[in-house]
């Protein structure tokens, strides 16, 4: 198993981890949307509805729309996912600043439910994503 696949695997958990924390759907109510998470050339597709992450899809995808993404490599994506990230390694919006992630699409959804993203994207951090496969 390599690196892309063993993330991938991790986001692949949000469904759970997402509906294990009711402060963090609750905070979500409002949004529905697709938007991706880009591992290297791995693609993941997440569902979310009305805060519930309905579903975490690996591409490739052809003809799907989705909202916006958020792209970095299986590395940075690695240290972003460490139980206590250095800093700047744990926020996304820094790691975009200095061009270790990139965040593309339509942007309003994606800043209008900025904090509600950010924890989504941190739930599978060692210590919550331990927690959900036991």
């Amino acid at each position: 198993m390599d690196a892309t696949d063993t993330i991938a695997r991790r986001f692949e958990a949000l469904p759970k981890l997402v509906a294990a924390d009711p402060d963090l759907v609750r905070r979500g109510r409002f949004l529905d949307c697709d938007f991706v998470i880009g591992i290297g050339a791995q693609d993941l597709l997440v569902a979310v509805r009305a805060g519930q992450v309905a579903s975490v899809t690996r591409g490739p995808f052809l003809l799907k729309p989705w909202v916006f993404a958020i792209r970095a490599g299986a590395a940075t994506w690695d240290a972003f996912l460490a139980p206590v990230p250095k800093a700047g390694w744990h926020d996304i919006l820094a790691l975009n600043k200095v061009g270790r992630a990139k965040i593309e699409g339509t942007l309003q959804p994606f800043m209008a439910n900025l904090q509600y993203i950010k924890d989504v994207l941190a739930a599978p951090r060692a210590g919550a994503y331990s927690e959900v496969q036991r």
